[in-house]
């Protein structure tokens, strides 16, 4: 005999899911507030005082971690992104333990090109989503650029740690590694994102090179095409308003 598929334990699952999805509808805007104010927190605050080695830094950084892995899971409608997240986190996790250089740049810079990736399509999801666009909607497009900022970070930073000698220093002393390595990475990665180059770090290997062209061209498509995209989302949203 066939199972019913009608039955009342499906139509209690398909209740539940529905409830479920218009629960994190509803709290998709004030997370994506909370997903940037803990951002700049984490690049603009923790990553400067890791740099100088203050001890409250990596507290600060741990517990910012955990909340945006708690907003992502509760904002997100997808369970690949949610997968995607913890096994960034656990390649990240994988790289603190004592293995060859190598293999630890690998997991530690890996761990977070997946784990930022991973955010950026869920919060890409809430942003370009239809409906009226609001403050909190072009909040989220701030995450996203900041996701890309550091996304690329990463990738430089595993570039160096592969290459000492992919980047030349200008006037300014060769950073350590650990934190201050990082916050020089994020500092290179964020003015090759908005074109704004000071000149006092210089990519000169290929890869290097060839990666500061791609975020440099990257970063001006995604805001005009954020631009153009919102712009068409608040159109339609007034047009479907008329009477």
């Amino acid at each position: 005999m066939a199972p019913n598929l009608n039955g009342p334990t499906t139509r209690f699952s398909a209740m539940r899911r529905t409830a479920i999805h218009t629960w994190q509808d509803r709290i998709r805007d004030p997370s994506l507030t909370a997903l940037l104010i803990l951002q700049i927190g984490a690049l603009f605050v923790a990553v400067p005082l890791a740099a100088q080695g203050r001890p409250v830094a990596r507290v600060v950084g741990e517990s910012l971690v955990l909340a945006v892995v708690l907003i992502v899971v509760t904002l997100s409608h997808r369970p690949g992104a949610i997968f995607v997240i913890l096994m960034g986190l656990l390649a990240t996790g994988a790289s603190l333990w004592p293995l060859p250089p190598l293999t630890q740049a690998l997991l530690g810079r890996g761990g977070s090109i997946l784990t930022f990736s991973a955010l950026s399509w869920v919060v890409a999801y809430a942003v370009y989503a239809p409906g009226r666009i609001t403050l909190r909607r072009l909040q989220g497009a701030v995450v996203l650029y900041l996701n890309l900022g550091t996304i690329f970070a990463s990738a430089f930073h595993l570039i160096w740690e592969i290459s000492p000698d992919a980047f030349e220093h200008v006037g300014i002393a060769s950073p350590g590694r650990g934190p201050s390595q990082i916050a020089v990475m994020l500092y290179f990665s964020f003015t090759t994102l908005t074109t704004t180059g000071y000149g006092d770090l210089i990519p000169v290997s290929p890869f290097a090179r060839s990666l500061a062209n791609l975020e440099a061209v990257i970063g001006q498509f995604f805001l005009a095409i954020t631009v153009a995209r919102l712009v068409t989302l608040e159109l339609e949203d007034r047009r479907r308003g008329r009477p």
